[in-house]
């Protein structure tokens, strides 16, 4: 079985584009930030970012990068490869909207949760994600979702960005044997 695209490159624009429509709605003063999980999810907050000032005239939005690695609970099945966080803006009494790829176990953001709070103390944390595969093992939800893809838990959806894959898509990787 070959992987089968679920969106492609403009499904992928369309969901973004919807989801910065979103946070224009609920935040509509700008009154927020995104930080972005290594590694897809950095490009990707950057985008959302560029899509909420197009929607809002100018209106720029801060947005920094978060490397989770030494928060995981797998760190004794994988040595983590440092890629650092690069959060340049203050968090204190700011809403942080955490952005990644896939939404899955839940697992990677608690440790990004964990992550953001050693720098500083949000007012609030809020969650988006291209795609929500479901399957979780935490009792996290998202806020803003891109689009809902139910799989099985043996299956593994892959997102590519043109910034680091030469193309954006989203994939059902087949199943390996």
């Amino acid at each position: 079985m070959a992987d089968q695209v679920l969106l492609d490159g403009e499904s992928v624009r369309r969901a973004v584009r919807r989801m910065a429509h979103e946070f224009s709605e609920k935040h509509p003063q700008g009154n927020f930030a995104l930080v972005g999980i290594q590694t897809r999810g950095v490009p990707l907050a950057h985008r959302l970012a560029k899509e909420f000032q197009q929607i809002e005239g100018g209106k720029t939005l801060a947005v920094g990068s978060l490397d989770i690695s030494f928060h995981r609970d797998d760190l004794a099945s994988n040595m983590p490869v440092p890629k650092g966080s690069e959060v340049l803006f203050d968090l204190k009494d700011r809403t942080i909207i955490l952005v990644d790829d896939v939404l899955y176990t839940g697992r990677t953001i608690r440790a990004a949760m964990d992550a953001l709070c050693d720098l500083g103390r949000p007012k609030i944390i809020q969650l988006a994600v291209l795609v929500d595969r479901g399957h979780r093992e935490l009792p996290i939800r998202p806020d803003f979702v891109g689009k809902n893809l139910p799989t099985s838990a043996q299956q593994r959806v892959r997102v590519r960005l043109a910034e680091m894959d030469g193309e954006d898509a989203v994939v059902l990787e087949k199943e390996k044997v």
